[in-house]
């Protein structure tokens, strides 16, 4: 019994620091279904990036997946609309980051939106982004919206698909150790 107690005080201690938060790589690329119809929803709200931290500017990276963004653009079923790519650091919290693209206007930008990840057995997506009509005087006049909750495999490419706007997301850790390659001959 002595020993039932020491072992659940131990794993008491140790538990905490093995989900601790690490660092990771996030790539998305947001994507029009050219032949699915565009969904005109309202226009984007003034505070679409509420309780969303940006991205700062020394966590942007270089994207890992261009190849995929050709292969998509190629085919003429897709329109390419934004392929970003960042270092953060994610655990069991819920983290929640605002990504937006083109020139700001008034706070909104042409497409605006956040994703709201959490760490677990798989990783926990919401992605929440609006592609926004901008008039001349820089006023929201509608949006497509995607809405999408997903759990995420970490390290493999993975498809949100929300009619006719998707988003592809790959969510890498920097800190882990890379999968050991299967070997090409097993040995008797």
């Amino acid at each position: 019994m002595r020993l039932f107690r020491s072992l659940t005080l131990l794993l008491t201690l140790v538990a905490p620091t093995a989900f601790a938060d690490d660092t990771y790589q996030v790539e998305m690329i947001l994507v029009r279904q050219n032949a699915v119809p565009a969904i005109i929803s309202r226009a984007a709200p003034e505070d679409w990036a509420a309780g969303a931290q940006r991205l700062a500017d020394d966590s942007q990276r270089t994207p890992a997946l261009n190849d995929v963004v050709t292969k998509l653009t190629a085919s003429g079923e897709y329109t390419v609309l934004m392929h970003k790519a960042w270092q953060q650091t994610l655990g069991e919290a819920p983290a929640k980051v605002a990504v937006s693209d083109g020139q700001e206007q008034f706070g909104q930008f042409p497409i605006e939106g956040t994703l709201e990840m959490k760490l677990g057995r798989f990783t926990d997506v919401t992605a929440d982004f609006w592609v926004n009509q901008i008039d001349a005087n820089g006023l929201v006049t509608a949006s497509e919206r995607l809405r999408q909750d997903s759990h995420t495999k970490n390290g493999q490419l993975n498809y949100l698909d929300n009619g006719h706007l998707a988003l592809l997301i790959k969510i890498t850790s920097l800190t882990a150790p890379a999968p050991r390659e299967a070997p090409e001959v097993v040995p008797d």
